[in-house]
């Protein structure tokens, strides 16, 4: 799940606007390849050249198919889409975060993928990662990559420190006071974001919402523990304090690649940004471990990624270039190519070839897949992280109580799931 794409908004928009009418865009002759539009929400500058090269050589496997492509900053997709697809002007092709999917799926704005070519090895694919791309027992998007998020720490400062990648966020506590007082630098740095919280809610067994019960739980006492012991990682010998300022992200990041902090948690969509920072020149030197437990003995990240689906909206011949596309773009082959070139995670096993194992990486986040928590089919899922991205700063900056932010937090999601209860 990207955090931010380093893409303008004006050159989004013109790109947006000189390629609006989708899949039914009038650039086919009669005895002409079909035009199909694609839009790619991955990061325009370190990514995205992967996806452009991969479509040359597409379009030179199969002449009768061309691909327009368009990149979309990510915070900006999700709502493009929406106007697009309900105006019928949607791209034949998007890359779809797996949270986006079932929502567009609900609406009707993506084809069922169920025995076409797109998901002709659906075998091939790790089958959470597939039932992430379901909804009302249809399948709506053929997995790309996927992420999840794990310890992150700097092997160097660990040694230096004597200590282990800690199992429980009271080892964490331990060794990020250990780290400080042996090396002078923070342990670790908490984020304030509802997604990076997420993991202190599964470690307790429980979720912002129970989809089965239909009912808000981000209140309840499991969900509270949770909030506590992330409240509790901001204050503390080697915790840093939290940073509720609009750049955040960009600080903690920082400080960690430049080796003055020894751990955070993160996402393998930072591995490239890792490897360019001066604490992680050699890339061995990059610590990767599965999230602390809660008080459930369990970790909990959760798992995200993005899918590749198809617009209902197209028609036959379009359809059918887009399908073939996708079966291309979710190749072994071109997975294995993605990942070398982008240190992005495959979702199908065949594609962790033994070059594709070398990037101490996403071999680290291989390992910590099988820890991840899925996603439930529920198409407003991930607007409820919302609420809690305007509260959790409150609470961690001390202007909230956890219990006024929470009730808050209950409140706003509720109005999102209308039918669930408290």
């Amino acid at each position: 799940m990207r955090r931010g794409i380093a893409a303008t908004a004006l050159v989004a928009s013109l790109a947006l606007a000189a390629t609006a009418c989708g899949g039914s865009d009038g650039g086919d002759s009669a005895d002409g390849p079909v035009t199909i539009t694609w839009w790619d929400t991955s990061n325009a500058t370190n990514e995205a050249p992967t996806y452009q090269a991969l479509i040359k050589d597409f379009e030179a496997a199969n002449k009768d198919v061309k691909v327009k492509y368009v990149n979309v900053p990510f915070d900006q997709a999700q709502n493009k889409f929406d106007t697009a697809a309900g105006s019928k002007g949607a791209p034949d092709i998007l890359r779809s975060e797996v949270g986006w999917t079932p929502a567009f799926a609900k609406k009707g704005f993506f084809l069922p993928l169920d025995g076409t070519e797109a998901l002709a090895d659906e075998s091939s694919f790790q089958p959470n990662l597939i039932e992430q791309a379901k909804y009302d027992g249809k399948t709506y998007g053929v997995p790309l990559v996927t992420d999840t998020l794990a310890l992150v720490y700097n092997k160097e400062l660990f040694e230096k420190a004597g200590v282990q990648a800690p199992k429980t966020w009271d080892d964490l506590k331990k060794a990020a006071a250990t780290v400080k007082a042996k090396t002078g630098v923070d342990g670790y740095w908490g984020s304030t974001q509802a997604y990076y919280a997420q993991t202190f809610l599964h470690g307790e067994g429980t979720d912002t919402v129970d989809a089965a019960a239909k009912k808000v739980t981000v209140a309840s006492a499991p969900a509270k523990k949770g909030y506590e012991t992330w409240l509790s990682l901001f204050d503390g010998k080697g915790l840093h304090k939290a940073d509720t300022t609009a750049d955040a992200y960009a600080h903690i990041q920082e400080a960690f690649v430049s080796g003055k902090v020894a751990s955070i948690i993160q996402g393998p969509w930072e591995i490239t940004n890792f490897y360019k920072g001066t604490a992680f020149k050699d890339k061995n030197n990059l610590g990767i471990a599965t999230v602390p437990a809660g008080s459930t003995g369990k970790a909990g990240a959760p798992t995200g990624g993005h899918n590749l689906s198809v617009y209902a909206g197209s028609d036959s011949a379009h359809q059918k270039a887009a399908l073939k596309f996708v079966n291309f773009m979710t190749s072994a082959k071109s997975q294995a190519s993605i990942a070398l070139k982008n240190s992005t995670l495959p979702t199908r096993d065949d594609a962790y070839t033994a070059e594709v194992k070398a990037d101490p990486g996403i071999a680290g986040f291989q390992g910590v897949l099988p820890a991840a928590q899925p996603r439930p089919a529920l198409p407003e899922y991930s607007s409820l992280w919302g609420p809690l991205d305007t509260e959790l700063p409150q609470i961690a900056g001390g202007k909230e109580s956890l219990d006024e932010g929470l009730g808050k937090a209950e409140t706003a999601i509720a109005k999102l799931v209308p039918d669930f209860t408290k």
